[in-house]
This record gives structure tokens, C-alpha cells and sequence, in this order.
């Protein structure tokens, strides 16, 4: 791998598993407890608020609870940028902080972040840590009742698609962690990457829905095969 190629990393549930989050597909996941279409989508929103704002800041104060912390894969990804002299693009599915308290700076959250609000009125978007289901006015316009988690739902167009494409387009590897290749658009990243020309690498517990595509895959817990392979990584580009 030539040091001074770009790399692309998406990352899913699954690298965060090992910090205590649940993931949301696994037979006892998240979507096995509660149906997407009544927590997850813009007609759930406007069909039950109140349910919906629950959901999220029952999962906000999950994600707060100070037992839930970076694990090894989270911190040695952000090690890597640190020493990478290449381009690198962190590109997450998960809405928790892991990634940001690890460390890592050159970070899109494509489908949100669980620990911001936004607002309908006047489309701030900032920090917001506390519960929304009370209704609490927006910290920009005032206006109470018109916050909501600052998550993309379905049927919903994922955060900086257009700098995730660009990446893409100009990386010459693409390594996917923890990630089940059933939601799109990112499931398709690694068909994107490859018809780019890069190599595509899946680290992950197991073989994903995509696995095909992969030119490469390692697989068992995060904690261990994400380290190891960017060590690899690094000491193979003379890092």
C-alpha cells in the first residue's frame, strides 16, 4: 500500500458492540424490540413525537452512562490518522461519540449524531445532551417543541454524501468495520470504491451481506483484527 494513498474507512454498530451499544440487526439488537417504522422514520415523527423523542433520549442517556467508553478498535483507528501521511476519511454509520472521544478528526457521521438536536424552525443544529420528550425551546429561536434528535431517518438523505463520494472516487483502499452491508447507501461504498480501482478490505465479527465484494476479509472481534490489521497497514507503508 503506497503511503501516500487516500483511504476511506466506514464503520458500523458493530465496532462499537465491544463498548456496550447495542447493535441494531443482531437477533437481539435494537430493530428486534421495536419496529424502525414507529421510532426511525419522518411519518413516525409526526405521527407520535412524543414516542419517538423517548426512543432517542432513552438511547442518549445509554450512550452518557460513563461505563460506556472508546475501545481499542475506536483508538487505534484514530492513531492511524494520526501517523497516516496520506489522505483518510473516517466515514461512520453510528450516531454515538466513540469515534469523536477516540480521537479521530477527519470524521462525517453520515446518518447523524445522537448527542446534537435540530431544530425544525430555524434548522440549528448544536450540542444537546438532555432529554427532548420535555420539550425544551430551541437554544437559537426560542421556539419550545420544534427539536428533534439530529439523526437521519429513513427515507432520509445521509449527511455529506457528497464528500463520502469524492473519497470514494480517489482512495486506493476501502476498509469496512463492523458493518452488516444491508443499509444503503453505504452497503454500496465498497462497489463504489472498487470500480474505482482501490483494493477493499472487510474486517469484521463475520462474513457481512456483501462479503463478495471484498477483494479481502478478516473477521473476529474488532478490538483485536482492526488493530492488528492497521498496525500491519503501517509498518507495510514504512509508517
Amino acid at each position: 500500500m503506497d503511503r501516500n494513498s487516500g483511504i476511506v474507512v466506514l464503520t458500523g454498530a458493530g465496532i462499537s458492540r465491544e463498548s456496550g451499544l447495542h447493535t441494531f440487526r443482531d437477533a437481539d439488537g435494537i430493530w428486534a424490540k421495536v419496529r424502525l417504522e414507529d421510532v426511525a422514520t419522518p411519518e413516525a415523527f409526526a405521527r407520535d413525537p412524543d414516542r419517538v423523542q423517548a426512543f432517542y433520549d432513552a438511547r442518549r442517556r445509554g450512550l452518557m452512562d460513563p461505563a460506556i467508553q472508546p475501545n481499542a478498535a475506536h483508538r487505534a483507528l484514530a492513531a492511524f490518522e494520526s501517523r497516516w501521511p496520506g489522505p483518510f476519511l473516517l466515514v461512520t454509520q453510528n450516531i454515538d461519540d466513540l469515534h469523536d472521544r477516540a480521537g479521530s478528526k477527519s470524521l462525517v457521521h453520515m446518518h447523524g449524531e445522537l448527542l446534537k438536536a435540530r431544530c425544525l424552525h430555524c434548522r440549528w443544529v448544536g450540542v444537546h445532551r438532555g432529554d427532548l420528550a420535555s420539550h425544551p425551546p430551541c437554544p437559537n429561536c426560542g421556539i419550545p417543541t420544534t427539536l428533534r434528535p439530529h439523526v437521519v431517518w429513513f427515507g432520509e438523505m445521509p449527511l455529506e454524501m457528497e464528500r463520502i463520494t469524492h473519497a470514494l472516487s480517489t482512495c486506493g483502499l476501502f476498509i469496512s468495520i463492523g458493518t452488516s452491508g444491508n443499509v444503503y447507501p453505504a452497503a454500496n461504498f465498497v462497489a463504489e470504491a472498487r470500480t474505482a480501482g482501490a483494493l477493499t478490505v472487510e474486517l469484521n465479527l463475520e462474513e457481512s451481506a456483501g462479503a463478495a465484494h471484498f477483494h479481502d476479509g478478516e473477521y473476529g472481534p474488532a478490538t483485536t483484527v482492526v488493530p492488528d490489521y492497521l498496525d500491519r497497514l503501517l509498518a507495510k507503508a514504512g509508517v
